[in-house]
This record gives structure tokens, C-alpha cells and sequence, in this order.
């Protein structure tokens, strides 16, 4: 059943360096750094025993511990050596060195919790500032990983940096929460509003603009979270306003035209792409003759090999009973293959910031961002943000010699303007070389 491993993450995939991994003896060193010159830097637990450095300008890497007890840094995605790396970190005092400046771990205040959602128990994490005045909070919401987003959730610590609260909580059946892995947007929006309420709570007095963000197939939830009780802000980064099964659709489209494939065959990739669809939407018990009788009529065609979307390649190499097998055990989750986020976002009320990467294939965001400056022209307080060279995950990319795409670091300003939008709603015009669309009252 290998080619169903990635069946949790359909819908929108987000990418492994979102994904933290088994807990490694370094965690202590775990944080948020305030470094000499007043930046901010985070280290987060990885892939084994590495740990990962992001500064709040984007720019990230790989830290690989050596026998000698010194770091080896890598840039981005890559095994380029970072010019800036981890040279001394002491776990006792909180002390680090790093690219030659020395920073010391902030202290937060931080409550552990567990609340009730729907009857399910869900395990949740306000993380605030020092002090005693007022600040923002913005709730996390996650993708569709199944990773425990109080281990791997770096703004968790990157916006209370910044002077910003944040609630960070484990989704049902991840983490220490209870109840089923889902993908029923209803649901997960239902518990996102339940979240929302539970970090107000905390929080109390100190509580001021309180909102979400959510990356991903987050940006499915959060808006209809929005929509269910009142917040002062949502935020989407590399979301659709279209449904899973267009998001399909869309990402064989750009498959064909990225591969130069004629519209001929485009309409063929589509045929069984819309095939497949059916086999998944009624988790195997439909359609499966049809798709398998297109499948072996196309197999021999140069374009077939080029064919991916979204969903298609979770079911394209497997007979009907390795689909049946994995959608009636491991798999067996509700998916809102059809739910879509227009009659929400056009309901909504709720300021809205949408930052989208330009050349994400994973959630083609072209017809996103359309619609989204329709909204805004029709009078929505919506405003976009579109990074180019940037693919899912907001990674921004080089192409390599071999014309690949090599990870190099998140955009500069995607961080900052999500904390401006955060504290008082409004963006400046620039950040890094994302093309911006502010609504107005823009700063």
C-alpha cells in the first residue's frame, strides 16, 4: 500500500519541511532566540537528530550535529554549507552563538491545556508574550499533516517574538487529541472555533485582536471558522478558493502545460483524471472499471507519464484491490472532496489576508488569486499577496542545472507581513518582492 502513504495529506500536501520528526537529544535547544543585533531566530526539532534555523526574514536551514560537538548549517532545503551556523549553544543557560552573534532563548508564558470539542477532547498550547499588557493572538491552524502541531508549529514561538500571543493545538486524532484523523472541513472548522474560544479564555485580559492562520488545507477552515463566530482577522497562506476536486483538476492542468503537452491530450489527462476522481470520491466502491479501461488505453502515450495532480497519483498505479484494501483500513477518514469556500467567502465579514505562491503545483494558485481580487473589487476587506518563485509551503525556489526546483528559503516579508496584519489589520505595499494588493486603510 505504499502509494496510498500520502492518502492523509490529500486535499492540499504540505511539504516535509513543514514536518518535524521523532524527538532528538538536542531538543533543549528548542526556542526562540533574541540575538545581539535584535532579530529573532528560531531553532526547531527536524528530520532524526537536526534541528532547523529560521530567522524571521525567511531565510532557514539545516543544523547537523558533529562528533566534535560543532554544527554543521545547510541552506534552505539543500546540503549547501550556510555561511551562518550554530557555532556554541549552551541548553542551561539558554545561550547560543550563531553566524558570529550571540542570542539568548526568550521566555514565555505558557499554557498547556486540554478542551472540549464536540465531545472530543483536543490538547492545546497558549504561548504569550512576557508582561502583563494586551496583545494579539492568532490561533494556528494546520494543514493536513497528521504531525502533532504542538511539536512541529514553529510560529508558535516566531510570533511571540514579535510580540504577538499564539494558540497552537494538536488536531483530533493527532498528537495527545482524542477523537478520529479527519478531513471533514465542517468539523475541523467546528473545532477551530472551539479553539478560538479556549484561547480567549486563557488568555483573559491580556486578550486583544484574536484571529486565525492556516497554511494549506487550513485555508479551507479558517475562513469557515471565521464565518461561525466572530474574530477580528483570518489569515490564508497557500490556500484555495476552490474545492479538492478542482484543486485536482487544476494540477493535472498544470501538469500537461508545464510538461508541453497538446490540448489534445490535455482533454485526455482530464477524462481520467475525472475517472480516478469518482474511484476516490466513492472510496473505491464506483468507477473503478471506467478508470481502469482509460488507464490502459493511455498508458503507451508519451503524456501519461507526466500525470500527477493532486488525488490522480494516490490511486493511478494500484488495482482495485489495494484500493480497497487501504480505503477500508488505514485510510478509512471522512474527506470533503466537494466543499466549496466561495459561498463562505463571499458571506464573510471578516478581514482577510491571503498570501499565495505563484508557482505552487500543488494548489495552482492562478484562479485563487482571481478570485480573491474579485472579492476585493466587489467590496470584500480582502487583501492578497502573491510571492513569485515560490512553490507550496511559501519554499521559494532556484531552478537547478537540471532545471529542478532546489528549496532555498521562505519569501522575505511573509513573516512580517502577517505580523503586521495580525496587530492591527492593516499591510504596507511592500514585502520582498511579493506583488501586494491591500484593501483600504493600507499603512
Amino acid at each position: 500500500m505504499k502509494s496510498l502513504a500520502l492518502l492523509p495529506l490529500c486535499g492540499l500536501i504540505v511539504l516535509a519541511p513543514l514536518v518535524a520528526h521523532a524527538a532528538s537529544p538536542h531538543h533543549c535547544l528548542v526556542g526562540a532566540y533574541r540575538m545581539a543585533d535584535g532579530s529573532s531566530l528560531d531553532l526547531a526539532p527536524s528530520r532524526g537528530d537536526t534541528l532547523r534555523w529560521t530567522r524571521f526574514s525567511g531565510e532557514t536551514g539545516r543544523l547537523t550535529p558533529q562528533a566534535d560537538g560543532s554544527w554543521r548549517g545547510s541552506i534552505g532545503w539543500t546540503d549547501r554549507p550556510a555561511a551562518a551556523t550554530l557555532s556554541a549553544a549552551d541548553c542551561e543557560t539558554g545561550e547560543i552563538t550563531f553566524g558570529g552573534l550571540q542570542g539568548r532563548r526568550l521566555a514565555f508564558d505558557i499554557t498547556e491545556t486540554s478542551f472540549d470539542a464536540g465531545g472530543v477532547k483536543l490538547a492545546g498550547r497558549l504561548v504569550l508574550p512576557k508582561g502583563a499588557g494586551r496583545v494579539p493572538i492568532v490561533v494556528i491552524v494546520q494543514g493536513s499533516e497528521a504531525d502533532a502541531a504542538r511539536e512541529v508549529v514553529g510560529m508558535q514561538r516566531s510570533f511571540p517574538a514579535e510580540g504577538i500571543g499564539a494558540f497552537v493545538y494538536d488536531k483530533r486524532g493527532t498528537g495527545d487529541s482524542g477523537g478520529a484523523y479527519t478531513q471533514d472541513m465542517a468539523l475541523l472548522a467546528d473545532d477551530a472555533v472551539m479553539a478560538m474560544k479556549e484561547a480567549r479564555r486563557l488568555a483573559g485580559d491580556r486578550a486583544g485582536r484574536v484571529g486565525y492562520q492556516g497554511g494549506s488545507q487550513g485555508g479551507w477552515v479558517v475562513p469557515l471558522a471565521a464565518n461561525r463566530a466572530p474574530v477580528d482577522f483570518a489569515i490564508v497562506s497557500f490556500g484555495l478558493t476552490v474545492s479538492m476536486l478542482e484543486q485536482d483538476r487544476q494540477a493535472v492542468l498544470s501538469d500537461m502545460r508545464q510538461n508541453g503537452h497538446s490540448a489534445q491530450d490535455t482533454e485526455k489527462a482530464l477524462a481520467l483524471d475525472s475517472a480516478g476522481q469518482r474511484v476516490l470520491e466513492s472510496r473505491g466502491k464506483d468507477g473503478y472499471e471506467a478508470f481502469d479501461a482509460l488507464r490502459r488505453e493511455y498508458r503507451s502515450e508519451p503524456w501519461f507519464k507526466d500525470v500527477r495532480g493532486n488525488l490522480l497519483h494516490l490511486v493511478l498505479p494500484l488495482d482495485k484491490q489495494q484500493i480497497d484494501e487501504g480505503m477500508a483500513t488505514k485510510y478509512n477518514f471522512a474527506v470533503s472532496f466537494r466543499y466549496d469556500p466561495m459561498p463562505t467567502l463571499r458571506t464573510s465579514t471578516t478581514p482577510q489576508l491571503w498570501v499565495l505562491a505563484a508557482d505552487d503545483v500543488v494548489a495552482p494558485s492562478a484562479g485563487s488569486a482571481a478570485d480573491i481580487r474579485a472579492l476585493m473589487a466587489e467590496g470584500k476587506p480582502y487583501a492578497l499577496a502573491v510571492y513569485p518563485r515560490t512553490g507550496h509551503g511559501m519554499v521559494q525556489f532556484e531552478l537547478g542545472p537540471d532545471g529542478k526546483r532546489v528549496s532555498i528559503r521562505l519569501p522575505e516579508g511573509y513573516f512580517p507581513m502577517m505580523r503586521d496584519f495580525i496587530r492591527d489589520g492593516r499591510i504596507a505595499t511592500r514585502y520582498g518582492d511579493a506583488s501586494v494588493a491591500p484593501f483600504p486603510g493600507t499603512k
